[in-house]
This record gives structure tokens, sequence and C-alpha cells, in this order.
């Protein structure tokens, strides 16, 4: 395992908590990933949930609000990846819809999940989707201005999602 993906998986790791959803009385949703390559065994699949997940049980979450905390761990394992001269951008599979630099991602109960972000002629873009219709590929592109620090969305993402409550960001 190459100390690039030591460190990758670390971050991931870090920021997965120890426990498990029994505090919060939800059994924890069940999920599993196997790759070819060793070095790729820390992932969202098999990674214990962070614990701001488990303030409120699955069960009352709505389709839109599990799939963004998912999409967010997603967001986030993906990024612990990358080097610095890359940062996440996400493409749309079944449309023209491009590839999206991410700089936002919603949800709006029951059922829809939002993206905001720049198409790749850097215009503003914003993509609505169905919970029933997410199916996105998440990409690795080079950063738009080499001498600033990359932008990663999935970590300022997972600090946002802490506050609140009812572990919803909500103010």
């Amino acid at each position: 395992m190459s100390g690039k993906t030591k460190a990758a998986g670390a971050k991931v790791a870090g920021a997965k908590a120890a426990g498990t959803q029994k505090e919060a009385g939800a059994v924890a949703p069940r999920s599993g990933a196997v790759h070819c390559d060793p070095a790729q065994a820390v992932t969202v699949e098999n990674a214990p949930l962070p614990q701001v997940m488990s303030k409120r049980p699955v069960r009352d979450k709505s389709p839109a609000e599990w799939a963004y905390d998912r999409l967010i761990l997603y967001i986030q394992n993906f990024e612990a990846q990358l080097d610095a001269a890359h940062e996440v951008a996400m493409g749309f599979t079944g449309g023209a819809g491009g590839v999206l630099q991410i700089e936002g991602v919603g949800y709006f109960e029951p059922d829809l999940v939002t993206f905001y972000g720049r198409d790749e002629d850097g215009l503003k873009t914003q993509m609505i989707q169905h919970v029933s219709q997410l199916n996105v590929i998440l990409r690795a592109v080079p950063k738009e201005s080499p001498a600033e620090p990359p932008r990663r969305i999935g970590f300022t993402m997972m600090q946002q999602w802490a506050g609140g409550e009812s572990g919803d960001a909500s103010a």
C-alpha cells in the first residue's frame, strides 16, 4: 500500500466515528464493497458511519436526506484520494448534463437532491434530481488555479453537517 493511499485511508477513517449506530437506537444500514486492489480497502461502504449520521435513525430520514448524507461520504472519500493538483467534479449518467465542478450539494425533502457548481465552460450550473433518478460519476479534474489550494467540498460539507440540534446542519 502506498504512503499516499494510506494517508487517504487514514483521513477517511479519521472522519468516521469508532462507534456504531446502536447509541441512536437505529440499526446500521447494510453496505459492502470488494476491490481487486487491496489499497482500496477503506471505502464508504466498509467504514463506520460518522456519529453525526447516527443522531437520527435512517428510518426517520426522507429519501432525499439519506441520499444527501451518503453523497457527502462518497465525495469526502473520493477527495481524500486526490492529489493537490485535482478537485472533484461530477458527471451525470443518462443525459447530456456534462461535468459539474462541485461547489455545493443540497436536498429538499422528501425526494430532491441538488448540485451547484460550474460546467466545463465555467458557467454557473445547478442540477436538480429526483432521488429515484440519482446516478452520478465522481471525477478528478485539474484545479482551475494551480496557485490556489484545492477546494475540498466533501470536508466542508462534513463540517457544516455537524451543526444544528437535529444533526442536519440547520440553524
